[in-house]
């Protein structure tokens, strides 16, 4: 099934077989494909890159695709990365987390703070970061893999 490109977002490099590697939903994906391409909100005179998740839900692609600018994506990224290096060590705290410092990090970047921290709005919290802490875990193989594979690409880089 080829990505479209008749769509407002312009696919220009793409992964057409997303569905096959797509984590847990690895082979049985409504994940597509993604793509990096220009953005469906450009306005005249304005291109701007996106990322693209391209869903399909069996009979037509689905509008719960998702389109990213590139430095959201790389933000998501960070936070992966930095949830994933907290739930490590997560383990020391009764709750998971300390109730009276619940601020994980503050990742510095464009002249100020992007701020990580547990959701104690969630009324659920103390149920839900266990939950988390533990798909993590199970998760712990894929994401390894693809921490391995960002990791020697920045590297390559220059980062």
């Amino acid at each position: 099934m080829n990505i479209p490109t008749t769509l407002k977002h312009k696919p220009v490099i793409v992964v057409p077989n997303y569905e096959n590697v797509d984590g847990i939903q690895a082979q049985a994906s409504d994940a597509k494909g993604l793509s990096i391409g220009l953005a469906q909100w450009n306005d005249r005179g304005s291109v701007e890159a996106s990322a693209k998740v391209w869903r399909h839900t069996g009979e037509k692609w689905s509008r719960q695709s998702e389109e990213l600018p590139l430095h959201r994506v790389l933000d998501l990224a960070i936070l992966v990365c930095r949830t994933s290096q907290y739930f490590q060590d997560a383990y020391r705290f009764p709750k998971y987390y300390d109730p009276e410092h619940t601020q994980i990090d503050r990742i510095g970047m464009q002249g100020d703070a992007m701020t990580v921290q547990v959701c104690t709005d969630n009324e659920m919290i103390d149920t839900d970061i266990r939950l988390l802490a533990d798909a993590i875990g199970l998760e712990g193989e894929r994401l390894g893999e693809r921490f391995t594979i960002l990791a020697s690409l920045l590297k390559t880089l220059g980062y």
